[in-house]
């Protein structure tokens, strides 16, 4: 079945809809087998969402539900596994960007100096994260656990499958972005070859909720925007991802069983010529689990990050600045992700 885009859920009352002012209709993505119609409007429904709000929900996903499940299962075990195997597999450099990441390495920001960061590590993320990356590229080898024992060999192999799948979902998005941008739905096929993306299995741990009381600026995860084209958020039903409006105000994200949450990055803004935004968002507190008053359960997500290729130029598509000018002076996609990597670790 192929991807469809969808509304969020009706919102309580004191809420507000995660796509307004985006109310998405339910369509299908079929960009090889629908008809030119059918492909036009779903095209114009997502480039619409982007372009307004900078998130969407899409369902009907060619990824087996059993295949996610399992994806979140041995994601779960490998977190469990000892701080000495992990931190065996420890992240080493920006231009690698694979491997074990502990907690209080990383601090997502939307600030670009190193210095600036530092800053804001008063107040660490709570989480860690295992990186993954395109396999076989030379001198930046994926971290697995696969000399550790059996178990790690089977993650090694799902989580290899479940990237390639990921990609396969991040080529329909793009071609449904060209297609609502007027291009040749095949247009970003050659940025997209090569798959220089990143597959992040993300563990934020339980927390007392005293810790978020005491520090009032505290969160999971900073707030920040994402820095490739597109990304693919699978979260468990646990909740705590917000986006900002417009208004500064921030909205909950809330799970949908069986849909992938999927916002525009800076990259993508930056080659539409900010046609389509890059929302800021971060992840906090959760909703307390019933009979545990005291403290946020854990929360687990699968984030697949997708760029140009490493080795294109990043400049404004065509279409997108012959009224107004270029924006921002083209950029290699490679170079610019490493800029953004090594103000963050």
């Amino acid at each position: 079945m192929a991807p469809s885009a969808t509304s969020p859920p009706a919102a309580a009352p004191a809420k507000k809809s995660l796509t307004i002012p985006v109310p998405l209709p339910s369509r299908a993505l079929k960009p090889l087998i629908s008809s030119s119609s059918t492909k036009a409007q779903t095209s114009q429904a997502i480039l619409t969402a982007f372009r307004e709000a900078g998130f969407l929900y899409l369902q009907n996903l060619p990824i087996a539900p059993s295949t996610l499940s399992n994806v979140f299962s041995q994601s779960q075990r490998f977190f469990e596994r000892p701080q000495s195997q992990k931190d065996s597999l420890a992240w080493t450099t920006p231009s690698s960007n694979r491997g074990y990441v502990a907690h209080g390495r990383e601090k997502t920001s939307q600030s670009l100096s190193r210095d600036d960061v530092m800053k804001e590590r008063s107040n660490p993320d709570l989480k860690e994260s295992f990186e993954i990356g395109r396999e076989g590229v030379e001198g930046h080898p994926n971290q697995w656990p696969d000399k550790i024992d059996t178990e790690g060999r089977e993650f090694k192999t799902t989580m290899m499958d479940f990237h390639n799948q990921c990609k396969e979902v991040h080529c329909l998005v793009m071609s449904a972005i060209a297609m609502g941008m007027g291009l040749d739905e095949h247009f970003f096929d050659s940025f997209t070859k090569d798959g220089d993306n990143n597959l992040r299995l993300l563990h934020y741990p339980p927390v007392k909720k005293e810790v978020f009381e005491r520090n009032k600026g505290q969160v999971r995860a900073g707030a920040h925007t994402d820095y490739g084209s597109i990304t693919l958020l699978f979260q468990d039903m646990r909740g705590g991802l917000q986006v900002q409006t417009l208004d500064g105000e921030w909205l909950d994200v809330t799970p949908i069983e069986g849909t992938v949450v999927v916002n525009a990055g800076d990259l993508l803004a930056r080659w539409s010529n900010d046609l389509i935004r890059s929302t800021k968002h971060r992840v906090v507190e959760p909703p307390i689990r019933e009979g545990n008053l005291d403290e946020y359960p854990a929360r687990y997500s699968v984030v697949y990050f997708c760029n140009p290729d490493s080795d294109k130029l990043i400049e404004a598509l065509p279409g997108t600045w012959e009224k107004e000018g270029k924006k921002y002076k083209a950029i290699n996609s490679g170079e610019y992700l490493v800029q953004r990597l090594s103000a963050t670790y």
